[in-house]
């Protein structure tokens, strides 16, 4: 998952540029006739690997690559700014059918791609009728990050609720043992069950965003919902509710106290054992490692809904989709194909994409890849245990704007300013105003 709606690092430039091999301005490499490649990335954090590897790539093949990255939540911006001029990216990113519906008329066909055919399941790939226009190449996982040394100080408690991790599996146990946790805090040497579900911009996203895609997941599966619908029931906002009130009455913060308590406030809080669940994904390890924690201490839990809880496994998607300019010359799209083909198929490519970007991928050449993070050693085993997977159905919500007024009316409610009502109202009835704005 992008992380520039993760966190907010304070970047102030629109973007980082990094031009490798020949390319030394932005209208470089027109005539050349093995074609060019202009690759606008949407992962900061990864904007110094993507470089390097682009350095080799032409080193290696002696096709010019440029790179550049969007600053922190500027892509659509920058996306749009670089579109219009003659030298355009011929390799983009969309974060999903939505992103799609605005530049799907600039996407090629992929399917002639190593990339597409490489895929451990075609299914995932963005589709345009039978056109295959759009290729995930990271997969991330999110759910409960929970601190195993905590949950084994717990369990040996007289009176504790389970006897080990393995048997918080549904939301009644979640509930049950975060409660009990929260009443015997002291004697655990933690400051609360959850960190605090802050709603500084760079926490809130883990609400509004990936906790609102819950319900949404069970109503879409209900109704075997699979494109954007033009509205939304709210079948399981209770479900919704029952969660979002665990974490703010069994946290390490009083709930007045949310509007400024950031996502690194959070991380702090499980890194220094002041917490034992944490919600957050994958990407969260470099993070926690920085701060002191080893891969042994780390686990994660699905987001128990109490729903279908026997089966439900932990969030699994991506929004990061690669898509080939349909309105590059035809040397172009065939030298970015090329390089994208490259990327996942060598030696180099799969060493920069599993390894320096620490990504987890969904290709079959890379089967071999072992991770070091705990988090996705945890998202493969719980995808080999016959759970299903939670869909990453937040990428079908119809703008950030929507995003925004439910994070508002979450916080509210929160801090006793807003009822639950407006919460609804924002999930429900904005839903709809906020489709036929975008269409």
């Amino acid at each position: 998952m992008n992380r520039t709606w993760k966190k907010a690092i304070g970047i102030t430039a629109v973007a980082v540029m990094g031009l490798t091999g020949l390319a030394a301005c932005g209208n470089s490499g027109s005539d050349n006739s093995e074609g060019r490649v202009y690759f606008l990335n949407f992962k900061p954090e990864a904007a110094d690997q993507w470089k390097a590897l682009a350095e080799k790539y032409t080193k290696e093949k002696g096709v010019k690559v440029e790179v550049q990255t969007a600053a922190s939540g500027t892509y659509e911006q920058t996306l749009k700014s670089e579109m219009a001029k003659s030298n355009a990216p011929t390799i983009f990113q969309v974060n999903g059918p939505v992103g799609l519906a605005t530049w799907k008329d600039y996407t090629a066909d992929m399917s002639d791609t190593e990339m597409y055919k490489q895929l451990k399941n075609q299914d995932i790939a963005l589709k345009d009728d039978s056109k295959v226009v759009g290729i995930p190449y990271v997969m991330e996982t999110y759910g409960i990050i929970y601190n195993k040394d905590i949950v084994d100080k717990y369990t040996k408690l007289p009176d504790a609720k389970v006897k080990s991790a393995e048997e918080i599996d549904s939301y009644d146990k979640l509930k049950a043992v975060a409660d009990d946790m929260q009443k015997h805090a002291k004697e655990l040497g933690i400051e609360g069950a959850f960190t605090s579900a802050g709603f500084d911009s760079s926490s809130d996203w883990r609400f509004k965003t990936h906790l609102a895609n819950i319900p949404l997941y069970y109503e879409f599966k209900a109704d075997n919902i699979t494109e954007q619908p033009e509205t939304i029931k709210g079948t399981y906002l209770k479900n919704f509710k029952n969660i979002f009130d665990m974490y703010i009455t069994d946290s390490t913060t009083d709930r007045t106290a949310l509007s400024s308590k950031t996502g690194d406030d959070a991380n702090s809080e499980f890194a220094l054992g002041k917490a034992a669940f944490y919600q957050n994904g994958t990407w969260a390890w470099s993070d926690l490692q920085k701060a002191g924690m080893n891969a042994d201490q780390l686990g994660m839990l699905p987001i128990y809904a109490g729903v279908d809880d026997a089966t439900e496994g932990l969030a699994t998607g991506s929004e990061n989709y690669l898509c080939i300019n349909a309105k590059a010359s035809e040397a172009d799209q065939k030298a970015s194909k090329d390089f994208l083909n490259w990327v996942i198929t060598s030696d180099t490519g799969i060493k920069a994409l599993s390894e320096d970007m620490g990504f987890t991928t969904p290709f079959k050449t890379f089967d071999k890849v072992t991770s070091e993070n705990p988090l996705v050693t945890a998202a493969v085993e719980d995808s080999n245990s016959g759970k299903t997977q939670v869909t990453w159905n937040f990428t079908m919500m119809p703008s950030e704007e929507w995003k925004n007024q439910l994070g508002q009316a979450m916080l509210a409610y929160a801090q006793g300013t807003g009822d639950w009502d407006a919460v609804e109202k924002a999930f429900v009835d904005n839903w709809k105003t906020e489709y036929d704005a975008s269409h």
